[in-house]
């Protein structure tokens, strides 16, 4: 009996050990909301597969905090990143049932609803912090953006950002030649593996939560993303070097279950989406000062950013114009004329 009770005052003083290190890692701890969300009248469930410490994504806890109060806790966004609720093809499956309410969809994945989100990765079209500024604040150009996912019972209302994409290599890319020897990880979008095809490089798609261990393995030796993911993420401690090829913005397209958003009281619809507006702008300028700051950071970390010439700038864009001519087709020829001719002036 004694050596019973020993054995649980053992296990109970592990326990009490045990438990503040797990609250310790969960990485969403300093995320909690200072209220209690089980008073609400409706609850928004918003979706995303990354952390909450990019910018872009952070929004999501934000836009939950505004809502609350505006709305006098009438309306509970229930933010999951890290993708909580899945991976983003999965997730994408739920928005269009409404099991799912909204997601801070990558751009990339978002071009599996609707062809016409596609044209925010299509290379050097919307590159620039500037050009996205400007994308969005073109009310026409935009609101055609935001209505293309309509035939899936889905909206698009706002972007965030994430930086800027380059490719993230465990060994020097200086040029195109370079880059041919390596295998690089794209994201599971038709527009990226067109992309990709055309530029004549080897690749691999794979699902974001595989990357860590493929990179670490060999399996892919190169990865197309942004230095702000990049260094948050910790794809730095193991691919050291960035090239500088600037092709697309990194962007979170904020999709939102039509059906859901329409049966929503019309006061609570309203906040919700003066907020999302609202918090989404205040990200975007974050997130390109959080480019910055993660680019200086990774380089006192050992990382070498290496940026891309001119002339293989120019042969990027000349070897994708057969992807331009196809997702034209797709998006619409002369609405992806309109905005790169919006976008160069």
């Amino acid at each position: 009996m004694p050596r019973t009770l020993a054995l649980l005052l053992v296990t109970f003083v592990a326990l009490l050990l045990v438990t503040p290190a797990m609250a310790q890692d969960d990485p969403t701890a300093a995320w909690q909301p200072s209220f209690d969300p089980s008073t609400a009248e409706h609850t928004y469930l918003l979706s995303n597969i990354s952390h909450p410490a990019i910018e872009g994504v952070g929004v999501g806890y934000r836009i939950r905090d505004a809502v609350w109060e505006r709305s006098d806790g009438r309306l509970y966004v229930d933010f999951r990143p890290l993708a909580q609720l899945g991976g983003e093809r999965d997730v994408i499956s739920k928005l269009r049932m409404g099991a799912v309410h909204g997601m801070l969809s990558s751009s990339v994945a978002a071009a599996n609803v609707a062809d016409t989100l596609g044209i925010v990765n299509l290379p050097y079209v919307v590159d620039t912090f500037d050009k996205l500024e400007r994308f969005i604040g073109n009310e026409e150009l935009f609101e055609e953006f935001r209505q293309s996912p309509r035939r899936s019972g889905i909206v698009a209302v706002d972007i965030t950002s994430y930086g800027t994409y380059g490719w993230a290599t465990n060994r020097p890319v200086r040029s195109l030649e370079d880059a041919r020897g390596v295998n690089f990880r794209i994201a599971e979008a038709p527009v990226n593996v067109d992309i990709y095809r055309n530029w004549g490089l080897r690749f691999t798609v794979m699902p974001w939560p595989d990357v860590p261990q493929a990179l670490q393995t060999g399996v892919i030796n190169g990865l197309d993303h942004t230095p702000t993911v990049c260094n948050i993420t910790g794809k730095f401690d193991v691919a050291n070097y960035f090239t500088e090829v600037n092709y697309a913005q990194g962007l979170f397209v904020h999709l939102i279950n039509e059906r859901w958003l329409n049966r929503l009281p019309a006061d609570l619809r309203e906040i919700l989406l003066d907020v999302i507006a609202e918090e989404s702008a205040k990200s975007r300028e974050l997130a390109q000062i959080q480019h910055e700051e993660q680019i200086a950071d990774a380089k006192t970390k050992g990382v070498e950013f290496i940026p891309l010439s001119d002339s293989d700038r120019e042969r990027l864009i000349e070897m994708a114009e057969p992807v331009y001519e196809r997702w034209g087709d797709r998006i619409g020829a002369d609405y992806l004329q309109k905005v790169r001719d919006y976008l160069e002036e």
